[in-house]
């Protein structure tokens, strides 16, 4: 079974993104709150259905339940462009797509705290799920919409989603 590496080095930010220390994924993820960059991409198609993978049930944080297209830590050393084209090979096996970056905001649950760089594109190829993920398929808004507050998507795809008025 795959388990993440609570060992994993993450650099900690300020609000602005400003790198203030390190930490690791463990630290991050225990209740401390302390703020750590992650990436997020939104994979839509030309037909404007979104993306969503299914998130395995070995993640340390909302496990088996539907979550953004893509979403990752930044690792020490990198910037939010080498995060985001690193995640999206990983998970999805994507390496063209050109990403239009929406925001950034902080995100606050009971057991973190991260900056989040929020990115969406268009892509109509081929989306191959790695095994960090439990699959993956294209939904319509209408049926995102439908699921909110079910049970079924993690909190903050829904938090995100409703923010984006997607």
């Amino acid at each position: 079974m795959n388990k993440d590496n609570k060992d994993e080095m993450l650099p900690l930010v300020d609000e602005n993104g400003v790198i203030i220390g390190a930490a690791t994924r463990g630290e991050c993820h225990n209740g401390s709150k302390i703020l750590h960059p992650v990436v997020h991409l939104h994979v839509f198609n030309s037909n404007g259905e979104l993306y969503l993978q299914k998130r395995p049930e070995w993640k340390d944080i909302q496990p088996g339940k539907w979550d953004t297209s893509v979403g990752g830590h930044i690792d020490l050393g990198e910037n939010v462009e080498m995060a985001l084209k690193r995640e999206v090979n990983e998970e999805l096996g994507i390496t063209e797509f050109t990403p239009q970056i929406i925001e950034s905001y902080v995100f606050e649950s009971k057991v973190e705290k991260e900056l989040v760089y929020v990115h969406k594109t268009v892509y109509d190829g081929e989306v191959k799920p790695s095994d960090e993920l439990n699959g993956g398929k294209f939904w319509t808004l209408d049926e995102i919409r439908e699921s909110i507050g079910k049970d079924i998507l993690t909190p903050n795809f829904e938090q995100e989603f409703i923010r984006l008025k997607f």
